[in-house]
């Protein structure tokens, strides 16, 4: 009888153990810039909208600055960039839209861009399953914009923002270290 008491007791913690490092896996941060910043690692992160009553969401993780060079440093100019840390930051859209004249089909994607001195480029990207851009091709992005950073105040960690416009219109906007940089999207009824 004691041998079942015991093992029903470690089944019980296991489970419990098991639910809880799900519970803590699944955690994500609407605003990495309002955490208490003590962790030297990248923060999963999301941003989310509510249009015509469809959720629009990017995941990404959010690196730090943590008085690093970023551009041209920890982010080399003029190659494809993960935008974010770790997993491919993913754009999930629920219904159809346009980027840049360009029609894209509802479903998940990646976004990447190649940070420059003077102008980025924004690439939307049919494989959004990989880590980093080490499995990045061309051949799958479904557009690529130009898109000039801003100056921006301080942001210690990259953050994602998407903000309703006029009509169906939505800008996200990717700020980090002291650059922004924006593009506008229009979700097809």
């Amino acid at each position: 009888m004691k041998k079942k008491f015991y093992l029903l007791l470690l089944l019980t913690a296991t489970a419990f153990s098991v639910t809880a490092q799900q519970q803590k896996k699944e955690e994500v941060c609407y605003n990495p810039n309002l955490v208490k910043d003590t962790s030297k690692k990248s923060i999963k992160s999301m941003a989310l909208a509510i249009v015509n009553g469809d959720s629009v969401k990017i995941n990404y993780h959010s690196p730090g600055v943590r008085k690093r060079i970023i551009w041209g440093g920890l982010v080399p100019y003029d190659e494809v960039w993960v935008t974010g840390a770790h997993d491919a930051t993913t754009l999930e859209m629920p219904k159809a839209f346009v980027v840049n004249g360009k029609e894209i089909p509802a479903g998940k994607y990646a976004i990447f861009t190649i940070p420059g001195k003077s102008e980025w480029i924004l690439i939307i990207n049919k494989n959004w399953k990989q880590h980093l851009a080490t499995e990045y091709d061309e051949k799958e992005d479904v557009v690529r914009i130009k898109v000039k950073p801003k100056k921006n105040r301080h942001t210690e960690r990259l953050q994602y923002f998407i903000e309703a416009t006029e009509g169906n219109n939505e800008k996200i906007t990717v700020a980090w270290e002291k650059l922004k940089i924006e593009f506008e999207l229009k979700i097809i009824k």
